[in-house]
């Protein structure tokens, strides 16, 4: 599905302030020409931060994407009476709640590719938030050992400190690249071309969300607890320290 909300994170996930102008006003939600928020979507959570229209300033409180009209939601406390399309605004997001959101992203783009190479395993499921994040794997048998071995091998891969590149493909290119999707029931929105994250020698998937651009930026990746959440469902429960 291609959004017409321009997202901007997806060039530049280190943007923490934007100008933009309101298309739309939907009772307590705002829909902009283009946005730094990044939305719930892809497993990470969304941004928080505020909106500034004039001398008002308002806070996002929640960040979705409307499938129907493709355009990306901002939720916001306060009144938005008088607030007409063509508005210009300025946004800033929560800088502290998104770089978490990027350094466990990252991670778990490693720890992915780590469980695909080592043990042909997919992802089925996920969350990204910013104290945690968890993995659900295609794994045939829980052992809690295989997580241990995954979390020890991405640890080595971050403090390599290698550059995390962002570019896009055609879609048809893309898809003949083995190991670009990772996830095991979905396959990435039918547009002319996929963005793609590549850590070079290490991981290379379809995605859109908010990354870091070296793997040290990551700092430690700590396993919290496993857990066996039944057939498919082998899940990784981490976080990165401060």
């Amino acid at each position: 599905m291609s959004i017409s909300t321009e997202l901007l994170y997806q060039f530049d996930s280190y943007l923490k302030e934007f100008e933009a102008r309101v298309v739309e006003v939907i009772e307590r939600s705002i829909v902009l020409n283009r946005t730094a928020f990044h939305p719930r979507t892809g497993g990470v959570a969304n941004d928080l931060g505020v909106i500034c229209i004039g001398d008002r300033r308002l806070d996002v409180v929640d960040v979705y994407i409307d499938r129907e009209k493709k355009t990306v939601i901002h939720v916001v406390e306060g009144t938005l009476e008088g607030v007409e399309p063509g508005s210009t605004i300025r946004g800033a997001i929560d800088w502290n709640r998104r770089y978490r959101l990027m350094r466990l992203h990252t991670a778990a783009h490693i720890l992915a590719a780590i469980m695909y190479r080592d043990y042909g395993a997919l992802i089925t499921g996920g969350s990204v938030e910013p104290d945690h994040a968890y993995d659900d794997y295609s794994l045939d048998k829980f052992d809690k050992k295989v997580f241990e071995d995954v979390v020890l091998k991405a640890n080595e891969i971050v403090r390599r400190g290698l550059e995390v590149k962002i570019y896009w493909l055609k879609r048809d290119e893309a898809l003949m690249i083995p190991g670009i999707i990772k996830l095991a029931e979905r396959m990435p929105p039918e547009v002319e071309s996929l963005r793609i994250v590549e850590i070079p020698n290490v991981d290379m998937q379809a995605d859109g969300g908010p990354h870091v651009r070296n793997t040290r930026e990551v700092g430690e990746i700590v396993m919290l607890k496993a857990e066996n959440r039944g057939r498919n469902r082998k899940r990784l429960y981490y976080t990165v320290k401060p």
